[in-house]
């Protein structure tokens, strides 16, 4: 088990991480943040992301399989699993972290795409929220 800030660290020990941040979806604040950030304002980008986060989280198309019936969280895990939004130069990863309490939280990794491994960072972010303890 770890803190924010050690999950954030880890992050940031991936190839091409360039930035990372655990931001709160329902308030769009971050709870945490380390290295660049999209724009150069970390409060803007966890804003931002966290727009994307809840749009994905709260619309049936994006959260449901072929076996669940709507968006709501189940059991404490959160309704999607990750984001991948991708661009000329870098990628952004959402990875949703379930919690105790609402789920509502997200780790968001900025990755440069010319030294990043998107394959290796996904599957490391999943583990990370794992261990990630909040409160």
């Amino acid at each position: 088990m770890q803190g924010i800030d050690e999950c954030l660290l880890e992050a940031m020990r991936l190839p091409g991480a360039r930035g990372a941040a655990l931001v709160d979806w329902t308030s769009g604040l971050a709870l945490g943040a380390v290295g660049e950030s999209p724009g150069g304002d970390q409060e803007a980008a966890a804003a931002e992301a966290a727009e994307l986060a809840r749009l994905a989280a709260e619309q049936r198309a994006f959260a449901s399989g072929p076996d669940d019936t709507g968006a709501a969280e189940q059991d404490g895990v959160p309704p999607v699993e990750d984001l991948i939004l991708s661009n000329r130069d870098s990628y952004h990863v959402l990875r949703f972290v379930a919690t105790s309490f609402d789920s509502s939280v997200f780790l968001h990794l900025w990755l440069a795409r010319a030294e990043g491994n998107l394959a290796l960072a996904r599957i490391r972010l999943g583990e990370m929220a794992g261990r990630l303890v909040l409160g």
